[in-house]
């Protein structure tokens, strides 16, 4: 009997170690790497709700862009980055801090106006940085990341380091004439950068398609010879993969690669912006059909993961975001001594 008993625990763990590595269906990923995704991006999505409530009450002022619905992109890339690589976005930041490990608590409390945020209560939403996790702010000014992020690329090239820059923008910063003076160069120097154009279809009230002459963004770098792929941006394994080509392009010296990601967003292109463009009958569609966290929920059933364990990701990541909202609205405003700092930088 208890021979038995061992011989069906064994099989049992054995059985638990081949779901851990084994393919999930319709995916490159790994039940591991699926899980790690499931749990980046449903932390991206309800610290985002989070924020969108503290808005609404007042707690957050400014600016503020939410990342609800594109949380697949991010997290997709950052599974194919490595130790030491560069991030730098534009405006709608919070989903690529989150997804680089800096803490919800730091996001929260700077995008509440308080001395415990990562900007110590100065930045708000669009300016937050983190040398340390590699991420180089999210940037008010259409476009200007770009230039930044191609920055780095020349100081990993000049260096003589592996490491990529991924510079994020969206498809309403795409024509702006900084991108292409960077994709210039970038060619021209090959340097290691990673574009990646977040097509959510809308700018400010625009639709790509009444604002690009390009139906194609993904080529928008052809003049250059920069290769370049569109991607299915709701689905997070498709993302790994594009990622890790375009990545592995950069690190073997062969010069910047464009990535066009087509995503969604749910809510406005800001908190203030109503989003009367488009339909609320599209919107839901959208979520019902295409929504990148169910998709890889339904992906670890089809994995063998239990519903307990995806049950307890929504807890732990419930607590995580309300502990970063009650740790937010804890925390100090900024001492005014503060506007004196972080002025300039000494020689």
């Amino acid at each position: 009997m208890a021979k038995s008993v061992a011989a069906a625990s064994a099989a049992k763990g054995a059985s638990a170690a081949k779901r851990r590595t084994a393919k999930a269906p319709a995916t490159g990923l790994e039940t591991a790497q699926l899980l790690k995704a499931y749990r980046d991006m449903l932390l991206i999505r309800r610290f985002e709700e989070k924020a969108g409530q503290l808005y609404g009450m007042g707690l957050i002022g400014g600016f503020c862009h939410l990342y609800i619905g594109q949380e697949a992109v991010v997290v997709g890339v950052q599974l194919a980055l490595g130790e030491g690589d560069q991030v730098v976005t534009s405006y709608r930041d919070h989903g690529h801090m989150l997804a680089l490990g800096m803490q919800p608590r730091g996001v929260m409390a700077e995008l509440t106006g308080r001395s415990g945020g990562y900007s110590r209560g100065k930045g708000g939403s669009m300016h937050m940085f983190s040398s340390e996790k590699g991420f180089y702010g999210g940037h008010g000014i259409v476009g200007a990341q770009v230039s930044i992020g191609t920055g780095l690329g020349f100081a990993n090239h000049y260096r003589g380091n592996d490491r990529v820059a991924v510079a994020y923008f969206g498809e309403g910063a795409s024509n702006q004439g900084q991108v292409f003076e960077s994709f210039n160069l970038a060619a021209l120097m090959k340097l290691p950068v990673v574009y990646v154009i977040e097509n959510n279809r809308y700018g400010m009230g625009t639709s790509v398609e009444r604002a690009s002459a390009s139906r194609d963004l993904s080529k928008n770098g052809a003049a250059w010879g920069i290769p370049g792929q569109q991607v299915d941006g709701m689905d997070v394994g498709a993302v790994k993969a594009a990622a890790d080509v375009a990545v592995a392009h950069c690190r073997a010296g062969k010069g910047p690669y464009l990535l066009e990601v087509k995503t969604y967003r749910y809510r406005g292109h800001s908190m203030s912006d109503p989003a009367k463009y488009r339909t609320r009958e599209e919107v839901q569609k959208m979520r019902a059909e295409h929504d990148c966290i169910d998709g890889v929920r339904h992906l670890l059933e089809q994995a063998g993961i239990d519903e307990a364990r995806v049950k307890q990701i929504d807890d732990e990541v419930k607590q995580i975001v309300q502990e970063a909202a009650d740790f937010a609205q804890a925390s100090p405003e900024p001492d005014p001594a503060e506007l004196w700092t972080d002025v300039l930088v000494e020689g």
